[in-house]
């Protein structure tokens, strides 16, 4: 339940509180008042009553005692002498004098002889009675009057109270509406602003503005909160730019370290081919030495160059924009993946007709070989591999799928919220056939941002799918816009490999082309 309602529910179970005691205090004065009056007006008649009782002599009472000078309409008189009744009657609302029957006068001889008012119920049309019995000589004299104007009163007044208690609720109601929803209003003006920092993308620095006074009044509970919110948002504005420094300056740190270290690595790698060359009489050990130096030093460079390209792309550069033919791209990469890895069946699922899209052909070919070369490297042999292409509806946003399936043995679910993070890795082997830095799914992830798409992972035993969503060329047209004046480095050229429980990027592959490959379409 919300504050508001709980508040104005409140309000209204108060008033519901008050106007009952109110009314049920009203009801019980209103009663007890009209009930003295009937005991102040019995207190009148008995007397009267038994003075006409006097008056009669010796011959006894007769009905004439029933009709004394004064007596109200609907007044009581019962005559007992030794227990038994002689007469009762009373008076109707014409002044006659009617005989009462047996059932009526019957509970009249319970009644003490105390002189005080006693309330009874006689039944009938007579119903509830006042009435008090008093000695007349060896007689007993009871006199009653009828409690039905004051029930009548307070039936009345109940009405009252209910019609008058409604109409305050409805009041109360409307009221305490409009008062809980006006001052709940800054409270409300705070929750919006909560909310828009919320939906804010904190991973980068943004301005983010807090409340404004007077919600922010330190004087009121609101403003306490309002206070305390903008001081909290000054903090997490010095911690965003604190850590986007601190990125930034590691960024800067590896695209500095990756650059210079292209020409040592360069170098290593052409001294060591070189002996290995000219080194004819050299022991066997030697010349293996040599080989695995020239080796690992490629394999340092194609790591070196995905860290560059990352660090390029993290500065919003490396991404040349230009009509790309996106199926040339997907035939040349299984082309390569089929030279590469002929132990695994690559297919293809493309569209009748050629797809182009706007982007870097260069990064959106290494995309596609990183997933490919993913696809083969973590599933075991025979596994089928299927890269297919799919444009999208105008009506949904537009934009064109690219998907590369297998059906291995699957990702474990517990590694796929960290899938594109970098150097991310599933095992933790370092050997050239298992282990990775898991730069390659990173890099895939990063290149399809910076074109404006997004890629997702689905994966179960036996059907594993990775799908890359380009935008259309308005949307990536308009991003390009937005990001004008940024430079442009140069690619690295490089392929990568990333599996499922890696990621890893960079490393060789396999012959640049093979469209006379047997069994691999050719481009259309």
């Amino acid at each position: 339940m919300t504050l508001r309602r709980r508040l104005v529910l409140s309000i209204v179970a108060l008033v519901v509180a008050v106007s009952t005691v109110i009314g049920g205090g009203s009801i019980l004065a209103l009663f007890s008042i009209q009930r003295s009056a009937i005991d102040e007006q019995l207190q009148y008649a008995t007397s009267r009553a038994q003075r006409s009782v006097e008056r009669q002599g010796p011959n006894g009472p007769g009905l004439e005692i029933g009709r004394p000078s004064g007596q109200a309409a609907g007044t009581l008189t019962v005559y007992f002498l030794d227990g038994s009744v002689v007469l009762g009657s009373v008076l109707d609302n014409a002044g006659d004098v009617d005989q009462l029957a047996a059932s009526a006068v019957q509970p009249l001889g319970t009644v003490r002889v105390d002189g005080r008012p006693h309330s009874i119920d006689l039944g009938g049309d007579l119903g509830r009675y006042r009435v008090t019995a008093a000695p007349v000589g060896p007689a007993v004299l009871v006199v009653g009057l009828p409690l039905a104007p004051v029930y009548e009163s307070v039936w009345k007044l109940f009405g009252v109270v209910l019609v008058v208690t409604g109409l305050a609720l409805l009041a109360a109601s409307a009221a305490a509406t409009a008062a809980v929803r006006r001052a709940l209003r800054p409270l409300d003006r705070v929750a919006e602003t909560a909310s828009t920092v919320a939906g804010m993308p904190l991973d980068r620095s943004a301005a983010l503005e807090g409340v404004r006074v007077p919600d922010a009044d330190p004087r009121t509970e609101v403003g306490r909160v309002g206070t305390a919110f903008n001081r909290m948002l000054d903090h997490i504005a010095g911690a965003m730019q604190a850590r986007e420094r601190s990125e930034q300056k590691v960024r800067q740190f590896v695209a500095d370290a990756s650059h210079e270290l292209r020409t040592p690595l360069a170098s290593v790698r052409g001294y060591a081919e070189l002996t290995r060359r000219m080194g004819g009489d050299l022991p066997p050990d030697v010349v293996y030495a040599m080989s695995r130096i020239e080796s690992e030093s490629v394999r340092m460079t194609s790591m070196v160059e995905d860290l560059l390209l990352l660090a390029r792309l993290d500065e919003g550069r490396e991404i040349q924009f230009a009509e790309v033919d996106l199926t040339g791209l997907v035939l040349d990469a299984v082309n390569d993946a089929h030279a590469a890895s002929p132990e695994h069946p690559i297919a293809v699922d493309l569209p009748e007709e050629p797809v182009e899209v706007l982007g870097d052909a260069a990064r959106l070919h290494q995309v596609i070989v990183n997933l490919v070369t993913n696809a083969r490297t973590h599933t075991p042999d025979g596994t089928r591999i299927t890269v297919g292409i799919a444009p999208l509806p105008a009506a949904g946003g537009g934009g064109v799928d690219l998907t590369v399936r297998d059906d291995g043995q699957g990702i474990d679910p517990a590694f796929l919220p960290k899938l594109f993070e970098r150097f991310a890795r599933a095992d933790s082997s370092r050997s050239r056939t298992a282990g990775s830095t898991g730069l390659g799914l990173a890099i895939v992830d990063a290149v399809v941002q910076a074109h404006g798409g997004r890629v997702s992972v689905t994966s179960e035993p036996g059907d594993t799918v990775f799908t890359v969503r380009l935008p259309d060329r308005a949307a990536v047209t308009a991003g390009a816009d937005a990001d004008a004046g940024t430079g442009a480095g140069a690619g690295t050229g490089a392929g990568g490999t990333g599996g499922p429980s890696d990621g890893e990027g960079g490393g060789a592959g396999g012959p640049a082309t093979v469209d006379a490959w047997a069994g691999v379409p050719e481009r259309r």
